[in-house]
């Protein structure tokens, strides 16, 4: 019979989030399967814990996931952890489950901290639909495009990002979603533990006076139904302020928002479509 591989989710910070399930499904296990051997040894030895480690991360994960998998059809268990949080979530570990499913291979949740669902509990913004969108491009252009795509969910957006990116992709934000209400979650369950709420652009402003370190998640509220009205339409306004040539793409779109009081993603993504 085949062995069965373990989904365990460890701390994001705090140790003392590990589940009494984990901890023992960590002694059990053949193998662990880590993100960072070095940093799992770290975690292990903390509880206790001596095991086989083998590394499984995005660069080595189609070499190493045929090594789990041979592991697994001789029937050893193997758990699957990352440095921080649940398994899978941002990270490749899907790609070997996936395959594990497939090769009729059992596999088992061990449910525990998640960076998205910690901060989102604590947030203050609705809880009842939300979108989890991991982390945005590292390149302005390609981070501008995949945030005008979410533009108009009318979920909390959930986001991981990089302290050295945080104060650009909240500029992207301001200028693609509109003012929304925010929330900078970052070192999570940790000493410096910190919640930024507000508006994009006060939080714009106070990020930009300060250094940020840690990891962060950014969520940000639904976007909101908009009321039609009986004036000009949109694509009838940018082509007139654009069309003279007079006027920036920037200003034309702050002046048809102020003119139609729609969302000023909706304005920005029709602007580039015009002016492209």
């Amino acid at each position: 019979m085949p062995g069965t591989l373990y989904i365990v989710a460890t701390p994001i910070g705090n140790l003392e989030d590990i589940t009494l399930r984990a901890l023992r499904i960590l002694k059990e296990v053949d193998l662990v399967a880590a993100e960072d051997t070095r940093h799992s040894r770290k975690l292990l030895t903390h509880f206790g814990i001596s095991k086989p480690l083998t590394s499984y991360f995005d660069h080595n994960k189609e070499l190493k996931g045929d090594q789990i998998l041979d592991r697994l059809r001789e029937g050893q268990s193997v758990a699957l952890i990352t440095d921080a949080g649940t398994p899978c979530i941002s990270d490749p570990g899907y790609q070997l489950v996936r395959d594990a499913v497939a090769d009729g291979i059992c596999v088992v949740p061990i449910p525990g901290a998640c960076a998205a669902v910690t901060a989102l509990s604590a947030s203050g913004l609705p809880t009842d639909y939300f979108s989890f969108a991991g982390f945005l491009p590292n390149k302005q252009g390609k981070r501008r495009e995949r945030l005008q795509a979410l533009a108009n969910e009318r979920a909390v957006l959930i986001f991981y990002e990089s302290p050295k990116r945080l104060l650009a992709t909240l500029e992207d934000m301001l200028e693609t979603l509109g003012e929304r209400e925010v929330v900078v979650a970052r070192e999570l369950t940790k000493m410096y533990e910190e919640f930024l709420r507000g508006r994009l652009s006060g939080l714009v402003e106070e990020v930009r006076g300060r250094e940020i370190r840690g990891e962060v998640a950014i969520l940000v509220s639904p976007a909101q139904e908009q009321e039609s009205d009986d004036g000009p339409g949109m694509e009838e306004l940018l082509q007139k302020y654009l069309g003279g040539g007079e006027m920036s793409l920037k200003d034309a779109v702050k002046r048809v928002t102020q003119e139609t009081g729609l969302q000023k993603s909706a304005v920005y993504a029709e602007a580039l479509r015009i002016k492209g």
